[in-house]
């Protein structure tokens, strides 16, 4: 029986928690980091395999890599940062992007059931890799000055007011900015992943009930939920990614 006397074993942060697979010298393996390695494998295996020995006439496995590689480098990376600049960044973007969405789409697949979005350190260790690339390139492309203007949005036509607005633009540029791209990504994949195992759970629980009408109501939305999950899942990849090439943008820009 659950806390709440009614026998529903509700959703909460018990779903986002696993136990060990295996501990070796104090270090745990769960099942969200063998989901993360399993990505990470899938990514490299199905790229190396469809570009390894590239052909003139495509076959099938590359030419549907090809559509996704082209997919992020025009439609994200060269609309963002242009062909010049861009392509240099492609083939991270291009990582960024399948990796996330993988990660995310495990949240609908039989026994794995489970977004790695929806883990904080995931998202976080992924925009601390965007926000360090930002500063390098800001560094190199700028010198100290440059990026110390670039970060705090110096413009001497403000007047009396520059110097709230540098502090703000310098706050939200090292410090908000990393932290809300990282949450963005986190929170959409938390919030699906519990409305689906809140409805998949209740359609269970319903149906070993008197309420079993109420049971095919909550697996219609189960499926319903499933499909706008799997259009939120790209979407989260696509706007990761586009931040990500939006940033850098940012920091090619030339300072006025």
């Amino acid at each position: 029986m659950s806390d709440n006397g009614c026998g529903f074993p509700a959703p909460g942060l018990h779903s986002f928690m696993f136990k060990p697979i295996v501990t070796v010298g104090g270090f745990e393996f769960n099942k969200v980091m063998l989901l993360a390695l399993i990505t990470t494998l899938l990514v490299v295996t199905f790229f190396s395999a469809a570009f390894g020995k590239a052909k003139v006439v495509p076959g099938k496995l590359q030419m549907v890599a090809e559509a996704g590689y082209d997919f992020v480098r025009r439609g994200i990376v060269y609309e963002t940062l242009g062909k010049r600049e861009g392509e240099k960044y492609v083939p991270l973007m291009v990582s960024l992007f399948f990796f996330i969405w993988i990660m995310n789409i495990w949240s609908v697949i039989p026994l794995a059931q489970f977004p790695v979005s929806s883990v904080f350190a995931f998202p976080v260790v992924l925009a601390a890799l965007v926000w360090i690339l930002w500063v390098s390139v800001t560094f190199k492309k700028h010198g100290f000055v440059g990026f110390f203007k670039n970060v705090t949005g110096y413009d001497k036509s403000l007047g009396a007011v520059l110097p709230l607005v540098m502090v703000i633009e310098f706050l939200s540029n090292l410090f908000v900015r990393p932290f809300t791209h990282a949450v963005r990504l986190f929170a959409n994949m938390f919030a699906g992943h519990l409305m689906l195992v809140m409805f998949t759970v209740a359609s269970w629980y319903l149906l070993n009930s008197y309420m079993i009408p109420a049971a095919g109501v909550s697996f219609v939305m189960t499926m319903v939920m499933i499909l706008f999950e799997l259009f939120v899942q790209a979407v989260q990849a696509y706007v990761f990614v586009l931040l990500a090439c939006s940033y850098l943008q940012g920091a090619l820009a030339e300072h006025h």
